[in-house]
């Protein structure tokens, strides 16, 4: 048995047998696969910093807009009047306001080979 394994030490490139290589492997291995902040986490937390920072884009120009239609609306007088009668239906003493909303379509039936896959599913 020692001899087997003394054959296969020794078959091993000598770079490899140093043992400080041997602590740089060992060490990458651990901080990669096993530590708090293995690569897999780190991933995961990159994945989701790049979801925020979307929706801080998103939400940024949102604002932006926002307080564009903000000093419209507080700086013109027809704005404010397009603006209430759009938004909350408001109408002058002597005209009728009529809304006209649309029905939503009835849902298509699924065909008989989606139902079958949904009975099986």
């Amino acid at each position: 048995m020692k001899s087997k394994l003394l054959s296969f030490w020794y078959q091993v490139p000598s770079i490899l047998r140093n043992p400080f290589v041997i602590t740089v492997l060992v060490y990458g291995t651990w901080m990669v696969f096993f530590d708090e902040n293995n690569a897999i986490e780190q991933y995961k937390r990159s994945a989701a910093l790049d979801a925020l920072l979307e929706k801080k884009a998103f939400y940024v120009t949102e604002v932006a807009k926002t307080k564009q239609q903000y000093a419209e609306l507080s700086t013109n007088a027809e704005t404010q009047e397009k603006y209430a009668r759009e938004r909350y239906w408001m109408k002058k003493e002597n005209e009728d306001v009529f809304v006209m909303i649309e029905k939503p379509k009835p849902a298509k039936e699924p065909s008989w080979w989606q139902q079958l896959l949904q009975k099986f599913s």
